[in-house]
């Protein structure tokens, strides 16, 4: 899958900045290949690029425009579909990483037909993969885990692999989700996976490498979520993680999507290296990793110092002070492979 660039991103009319976290993570990760946004009426979203019409963009040179957005069930609702045929009338092609394919909407597939543009769907895999086998495996793996969904276990991951390979480390991200393909260029969304290969996905996204190599692997979900857990289970079992960050946003009280309280860090520690330890035994947490966006600046780097302590861990936000400290202790674990 090639997807052209630059991109144009259409944010709809999402409710909340978190419900467009596939275009903020584009933009803080690739922001040269985006020429500005799209937003609908009533939009409550906003990346701080400039607001664009289709015309607008097109005169920019955007090649496909980029659905944003990520919701519950991961649907493409009716009254967005005139835009993204306006887009493919334009010239531009489209990319989603909703659930439902593009070409099933009539109008989208005539549009796409007619100017011979192209519809990409980065979350319906492409391919077959075969179950689980839980056979150990050469390199090192490093897995992102949350308290919740949306805590920042793609940005953790990504924040790894550019600081790891600034040290000349071998250091790669695996994306599982449609924002990390999008950043990335490869991956798997892996909850579009059928149940039964999940763990098999996981195996082929980070496979046998060198010894001093490690894949660093987009979690999803938690464990605790009652509406993701079967997809975060089968994600740690296929990705054998030697290491594991745990992800944790200190504002929220209640899970998002459900009526259930977040659980502790220690109580993901715990469940991790149970749950863990059937594919690796040798399973530990490394470091946490903790959203700190909502706090200050004196709040954020008390909470951070006072986590860590609490827990004996290296403790960051990848964004406001990086992770050095959590590569640190990567190397410092694993001397011979560092």
């Amino acid at each position: 899958m090639e997807i052209q660039k630059p991109y144009l991103l259409f944010l709809g009319d999402v409710p909340d900045q978190l419900a467009a976290k596939t275009a903020h993570g584009i933009v803080d990760w690739r922001p040269e290949w985006c020429v500005g946004q799209l937003r609908l009426p009533g939009c409550q979203a906003d990346c701080g690029l400039t607001d664009l019409d289709i015309a607008q963009a097109k005169a920019k040179g955007a090649r496909t425009l980029i659905v944003g957005v990520a919701n519950a069930g991961g649907v493409l609702p009716e009254h967005w579909v005139s835009k993204l045929v306006e887009a493919l009338d334009a010239g531009m092609d489209v990319a989603t990483g909703l659930h439902k394919r593009l070409a099933s909407f009539p109008a989208i597939a005539e549009a796409a037909a007619r100017n011979g543009r192209k519809l990409h769907d980065v979350r319906i895999p492409d391919m077959d993969f075969a179950t689980g086998k839980g056979t150990k495996r050469q390199g090192l793996r490093l897995l992102t885990v949350g308290t919740d969904c949306s805590v920042g276990k793609k940005y953790t991951a990504l924040a790894l692999e550019k600081a790891m390979r600034e040290r000349g480390l071998k250091a790669d991200f695996r994306a599982t989700g449609q924002t990390g393909i999008f950043i990335s260029g490869r991956g798997v969304a892996i909850d579009a996976v059928v149940s039964d290969f999940v763990a098999g996905a996981a195996e082929w996204l980070s496979p046998a490498n060198d010894a001093d190599h490690w894949d660093l692997v987009e979690g999803q979900g938690s464990l605790f979520h009652p509406s993701f857990a079967g997809v975060t289970l089968g994600l740690l079992h296929g990705a054998q993680p030697d290491a594991f960050i745990v992800c944790h946003e200190p504002t929220r009280t209640k899970m998002r999507g459900v009526q259930h309280a977040l659980p502790s860090i220690q109580a993901v520690i715990d469940r991790t290296v149970l749950e863990g330890q059937l594919t690796n035994p040798a399973i530990q947490c490394t470091g946490l990793a903790i959203n700190t966006e909502h706090l200050s600046e004196s709040d954020a780097l008390a909470l951070l110092e006072r986590t860590g302590r609490e827990y004996g861990l290296p403790c960051v936000d990848p964004i406001r002070t990086g992770v050095d400290p959590l590569v640190d202790e990567l190397v410092r674990r694993y001397p011979a492979k560092g």
